[in-house]
């Protein structure tokens, strides 16, 4: 076990290791996340923090899926999509099996959380997200991903127990390189996504946490 590793189980309570440990897969993770409610506080949440208060927005979500994902031996690999300036970006927490990536993740969406491990390469992962990223207008708002993270290189800042450190992880993200996915143009002539993909996205969603779309 790590010293980050070690640290963080310091700080668990024998109720929450046991709840841990039942977060025995991908799947698992999965599954906890959706039981726990979107938040729409405007700061970060460790993962300990996020375990005790089971509440979680998409980047509290990918964290602690990330040390979830760690505790059963994955890396913590996280990935940015990014948006255009109209839509909030979005995390996933990676895992790869059988030599294909799958993700895992909190989304106020249903059609963002989570993916098998079936897709050959990053690119084709983001791209499974492109009809559902969308915001509460129905535009499709995608545009590029950043190169994944090991949320390793941040472990000085103690990100899965303390919230102190969660500014500047995400300020250091922002310096990995983007990778568009579309075209300005074809940005341009997006259609919207259709009532029914509207309605069933949105089923469940948090009002409070949804980007504000200003009108066009």
């Amino acid at each position: 076990m790590s010293n980050s590793l070690r640290t963080f189980d310091s700080h668990l309570t024998t109720a929450e290791r046991k709840s841990l440990s039942g977060l025995d897969t991908p799947a698992h993770i999965q599954d906890y996340l959706n039981a726990i409610p979107y938040s729409d506080d405007d700061f970060y949440r460790c993962p300990l923090r996020v375990l005790r208060e089971r509440k979680a927005h998409c980047f509290d979500g990918a964290l602690f899926a990330a040390m979830a994902l760690r505790l059963i031996s994955y890396p913590p690999l996280i990935l940015e999509l990014i948006p255009n300036e109209r839509d909030d970006d979005h995390l996933l927490a990676l895992f790869k099996k059988y030599a294909h990536w799958g993700a895992v993740a909190q989304s106020n969406f249903t059609g963002l959380r989570y993916r098998e491990p079936v897709f050959r390469s990053l690119r084709e992962l983001v791209m499974s997200y492109f009809e559902d990223f969308f915001n509460a207008a129905g535009e499709k708002t995608l545009v590029g991903y950043r190169t994944p993270v090991n949320l390793k290189v941040f472990d000085h800042l103690d990100w899965m127990s303390s919230d102190a450190g969660l500014e500047a992880l995400a300020d250091g993200m922002d310096r990995y390189k983007v990778f568009p996915v579309i075209t300005d143009e074809m940005a341009a002539n997006l259609a919207r996504a259709d009532t029914r993909r509207l309605q069933a996205g949105l089923l469940g969603a948090n009002p409070d946490g949804l980007f504000k779309v200003s009108g066009r």
